[in-house]
């Protein structure tokens, strides 16, 4: 392991006072002025171009061009250190030539040096830095080609998970393009388009399935693993040991996804369940059926979308009000 510390207090001691002062403070090398400097994770903050501008009483164009004259003078010095260099690029080659830029630093070395190896690859003009957009994430590649490369991998499958509109393995993304899966989860990881969800499945990010928001989906994603309808109390217990049920049933009752299709059982809208009583269930059935249909086929039916006894089937069935027998006993829409 290198001393990071060590290498960069190295490269700046010999530059002139002001200048290494505005360096170490530009990438965060040295103790801080105040505790506001620090982050939560112990780290130094970089501190930025205004900040530095103020405390001298200088532009921060002047701030700019003093950092910019003193990384290069450094930069004839970094030799000596080919190899460091040599494991940051055998590193990044090793997830295919791109990798998102905080998973990269700590690749590279504890949490607390994170600042140290970002100065020194800032040094060398063989990596390159793609600043983060609304699209990416801030990240490093090794070539600028890989850049380019990258984006039209990241494009290619954020347009099949838009098609399929569900959430795929890294071995059915890997058929998309020729990347093994350790290179090809680095470009997916840059993208802010694309997410990962705890079971490993990579899909868009406003996707509740990879990325979800609250109790409403979080119990979509429990019902969706489990695929057969369960009563809120279980999908309580299945999302977080301290969710209460009760908060859970109010959730499910106010989201149209979920349909209550038992005595506190719930199901997915998309497996085919329709939302309402069961008259009303039974009313949709025979408005769809182009025939009277039997006691025997409207039980059948109507137990295909609840679960209630055959009973409060029958129960509701014999309500006058809505429906009626022909001749040959089977049943009709009562005519208003």
């Amino acid at each position: 392991m290198f001393d990071y510390n060590q290498i960069s207090s190295e490269l700046v001691k010999n530059l002139p006072d002001r200048t290494k002062d505005v360096i170490s403070r530009r990438f965060g090398l040295n103790g801080p002025n105040n505790s506001s400097n620090f982050v939560s994770s112990g780290k130094i903050r970089r501190e930025s171009l205004e900040s530095i501008g103020n405390d001298y009483q200088i532009t921060r164009e002047r701030v700019r061009q003093i950092e910019f004259d003193g990384m290069t003078k450094i930069k004839n010095n970094t030799k000596k250190y080919n190899k460091v260099y040599k494991k940051f690029r055998e590193k990044i080659e090793d997830f295919g030539g791109v990798k998102k830029e905080d998973l990269y630093l700590s690749s590279l070395g504890q949490e607390k040096w994170v600042n140290h190896i970002f100065f020194l690859l800032n040094l060398d003009d063989t990596f390159f830095r793609f600043s983060e957009t609304k699209d990416f994430h801030s990240f490093w590649a090794i070539d600028p080609s890989h850049i380019s490369y990258a984006k039209e991998v990241v494009g290619s499958i954020h347009n099949v998970l838009d098609e399929k509109n569900e959430p795929l393995k890294i071995s059915h993304c890997a058929t998309i393009s020729p990347l093994s899966d350790k290179p090809l989860n680095s470009y997916l990881e840059i993208s802010k388009h694309i997410h990962q969800n705890d079971e490993g499945f990579f899909g868009l990010k406003n996707w509740p399935e990879v990325n979800p928001k609250g109790i409403k989906d979080r119990a979509y994603l429990v019902l969706k693993k489990e695929g057969t309808p369960l009563h809120f109390a279980k999908v309580a217990m299945a999302i977080n040991k301290s969710a209460l049920p009760q908060t859970v049933h109010n959730e499910l009752i106010k989201d149209e996804r979920f349909v209550l299709v038992g005595r506190g059982i719930y199901a997915l809208k998309e497996w085919g369940y329709q939302p309402g009583e069961v008259k009303e269930v039974i009313t949709r059935i025979l408005q769809k059926s182009k025939n009277p249909l039997s006691r025997e086929e409207i039980i059948q039916k109507v137990s295909e979308q609840r679960i209630v006894k055959e009973n409060t089937i029958l129960q509701n069935l014999s309500n006058r009000k809505y429906f009626s027998r022909n001749l040959d006993g089977h049943y009709i829409i009562k005519e208003s």
